[in-house]
């Protein structure tokens, strides 16, 4: 017997804006740099890459593309800047 797996959706779990910026955080700090770009995929998706591009002047298809996961698309720092501003979220920095 085969089984099947539904894909999981973090923001199906992650109700509060703190919950949502721990979750990035702790992706942030994977050894895979793709493992943040996808989670910021997910909570852009949630939030909605239409509403995004427009608060961010980026095109729609283009956000959906990089931060499918896929691992083709290594979006620019501005990208993700832009992307976590329109989130209303803030990265702070601080000594290891």
């Amino acid at each position: 017997m085969k089984e099947t797996f539904t894909p999981f959706n973090p923001m199906e779990v992650l109700h509060t804006e703190e919950e949502v910026v721990e979750y990035l955080t702790q992706c942030y700090h994977d050894e895979d740099p793709r493992t943040f770009i996808v989670a910021l995929g997910y909570v852009a998706k949630a939030k909605g890459f239409g509403k995004i591009a427009k608060q961010t002047g980026l095109n729609r298809e283009n956000l959906y593309r990089t931060f499918s996961g896929d691992g083709r698309s290594k979006p620019h720092f501005d990208t993700v800047h832009r992307v976590l501003k329109a989130l209303n979220i803030d990265v702070s920095l601080k000594p290891l």
